[in-house]
C-alpha cells in the first residue's frame, strides 16, 4: 500500500473552505480513480498547516494519477493561500484499535534514519512503540509511512479527542525519545492536528 501527502501552509481563515473543497470536490473524484482506497485531512488551525493524504493499492496506481491531480492541488493551494508540497510514501504499518469519530486529533512525528537501517526502524516501531501506544487513553490508531530512498518516515497517532491528545503528550514525548534512540532516528518535526476528514479503507498492516 502507498500514500501521497500534500501539505499546504494555508491562511488560517481559509481552512474551513479548504476542508469543504477537499471533502465535497476532491474526495468524490479521487474515489472513482483506480486503486484509490481513501483520503484523510489534518489541519492545524493555529499555523495553517494542512496535510491531505490519499492512499493507494499500489505504487503504480498512485503514480498514474499524479498528472491528473496536479492542477487540482494547485487550485486548492491558490484558493486557501499557499503552495503544495507533495511527498510519496510506502505504508509500512497501519494498526487500528477502533475507527475515529468526530473530534479526533492526530500527533504526527517526522524522522529520518539511514536508509540501510529503515527495516530495523520499522521493526522497532512495530514491536516497541505500538504496544505502548495502545496503552494510552484515547488511542485510536497508528500508522507509519516511509520513503525508502531518503530514509524519511512519518508516524501518525490518532486519539479520540483533543483532551486525550493533550493527556498523552508527556508519555508520547518519552516514547518518541526512546524509540528514536533504539531506531537510530533523527527527529525532524512534531505536529498536532485536528482530523477533519477520515475516509480510509486501508487494511491492517502490522
Amino acid at each position: 500500500m502507498y500514500a501521497r501527502s500534500t501539505t499546504i501552509n494555508a491562511a488560517p481563515a481559509s481552512i474551513d473552505a479548504g476542508v469543504a473543497q477537499v471533502r465535497d470536490e476532491v474526495m468524490p473524484m479521487l474515489m472513482t480513480m483506480d486503486g484509490c482506497i481513501g483520503l484523510s485531512m489534518l489541519v492545524d488551525r493555529e499555523s495553517g498547516r494542512c496535510i491531505t493524504t490519499s492512499a493507494w493499492q499500489s505504487e503504480e496506481a498512485m503514480r498514474a494519477t499524479n498528472e491528473a491531480l496536479q492542477p487540482i492541488r494547485e487550485k486548492i493551494a491558490a484558493d486557501i493561500g499557499g503552495s503544495p508540497m507533495v511527498q510519496e510514501w510506502e505504508i509500512a504499518v497501519l494498526h487500528r484499535d477502533h475507527r475515529s469519530t468526530a473530534g479526533a486529533c492526530v500527533r504526527a512525528t517526522w524522522v529520518k534514519v539511514d536508509p540501510a537501517n529503515l527495516d530495523r526502524a520499522i521493526d522497532v516501531y512495530k514491536l516497541a512503540s505500538l504496544p505502548r501506544l495502545e496503552d494510552l487513553a484515547g488511542f485510536c490508531s497508528a500508522s507509519l509511512l516511509v520513503d525508502r530512498a531518503s530514509g524519511r518516515a512519518v508516524s501518525s497517532v490518532t486519539y479520540d479527542s483533543h483532551e486525550t491528545l493533550d493527556g498523552s503528550r508527556e508519555a508520547a514525548a518519552s516514547m518518541r525519545a526512546s524509540t528514536a534512540k533504539d531506531a537510530g532516528a533523527e527527529m525532524l518535526d512534531v505536529g498536532e492536528f485536528e482530523l477533519t476528514i477520515a475516509h480510509l479503507r486501508v487494511p491492517e498492516l502490522t
